[in-house]
């Protein structure tokens, strides 16, 4: 039987605008095996996972448990866990490195203040540092959520940390399983799917240099997925590759586009959602970008084991309008 990605992969689906979204990134590490809800169903206390799963709504942050690549020994204690916190925004990315001995200090952070990326009570509670080894490359390898991760997943973990790449961890969930194997890069927060070792490599080397690579990349988890698709597109569109160098400023919601009428003419509204997304360029351009929600057809698996078949939501990018500059006074 095809899997979700062997099915994605001959569809030729697009992986823009699919990225997880947060705006900060919250990581504990937790060796052994990991259930499909890993936060309530490894050897974390699962009231614990419950907990911090309570705490982190609405927040902006996302909390997901790490592990080193390699064989995974089913241990039920672990004296000393690192623990991350990444901010993803524009101007103000960055990763604070931190170890407890009692996960249950995380309760006591306020998840709030971190995801405006604000760290002061992950420093104190939690004794963070500046995080100065460069990049974190996250793999979902979470075979309990979907097999593809697993399968795909663990052996690029293995890889990259075989070929002496720092900061590589396994991570219990990124979605877009059928776009496996899935990682995350950080600071920056961008997603890439259908990952190949010598391409995650080059990504991780122009990330140390400022420059981030669109050779599979899914979008930026700062923003929702229209503003991930403007930001996508802008990139191509203007050849831009730093990091830090375009933010998405609004994202505000168009009347629905017409449907096509009897030979091409517009007729009623279709329901079809749509958004007019401002991206600024940190040299002072802007652009206008509207992008529609679609679906992605024909019917497909978007998980492995999943009951029905279904048309995942995509992004498409109808216009891209560069706005001009206003004149410098003479």
């Amino acid at each position: 039987m095809s899997t979700c990605t062997t099915v994605s992969r001959q569809l030729g689906e697009a992986q823009g605008a699919t990225a997880p979204t947060a705006t900060t990134w919250l990581l504990l590490e937790q060796p052994g095996p990991w259930g499909a809800k890993a936060l309530t169903s490894s050897h974390l206390d699962p009231e614990l996972g419950r907990a911090l799963e309570r705490a982190a709504e609405g927040t902006g942050v996302r909390i997901a448990l790490v592990r080193r690549p390699g064989r995974h020994a089913d241990r039920r204690t672990q004296s000393v866990r690192q623990v991350y916190a990444a901010h993803t925004l524009p101007g103000n990315s960055w990763v604070r490195s931190a170890y407890t001995a009692a996960p249950e200090e995380l309760l006591r952070l306020d998840l709030a203040a971190l995801g405006r990326g604000e760290h002061h009570t992950f420093d104190t509670v939690l004794r963070g540092v500046p995080h100065t080894a460069g990049p974190l490359a996250l793999v979902c390898t979470n075979g309990k959520r979907d097999r593809c991760c697993a399968l795909l997943g663990r052996p690029l973990a293995a890889d990259l940390a075989a070929a002496g790449e720092h900061g590589v961890w396994e991570v219990s969930h990124l979605g877009g399983h059928r776009f496996s194997p899935t990682l995350l890069l950080l600071p920056h927060g961008y997603a890439y799917g259908r990952a190949e070792t010598g391409a995650v490599r080059d990504a991780l080397r122009g990330l140390r240099e400022g420059r981030i690579s669109l050779d599979g990349c899914r979008g930026r988890s700062a923003w929702e997925r229209p503003a991930q698709a403007a930001e996508l597109a802008v990139r191509a569109l203007s050849g831009e590759h730093g990091a830090d160098a375009l933010s998405v400023v609004s994202t505000d919601a168009l009347p629905a586009p017409a449907a096509p009428g009897p030979h091409g003419a517009p007729a009623a509204e279709d329901g079809t959602p749509c958004w007019e997304v401002t991206v600024a360029h940190t040299d002072g351009r802007r652009w206008h970008v509207t992008v529609a929600r679609g679906a992605a057809g024909p019917p497909r698996p978007e998980s492995c084991g999943a009951a029905v078949l279904g048309t995942p939501a995509r992004m498409d990018v109808l216009a891209v309008r560069e706005l001009s500059l206003p004149h410098a006074p003479r």
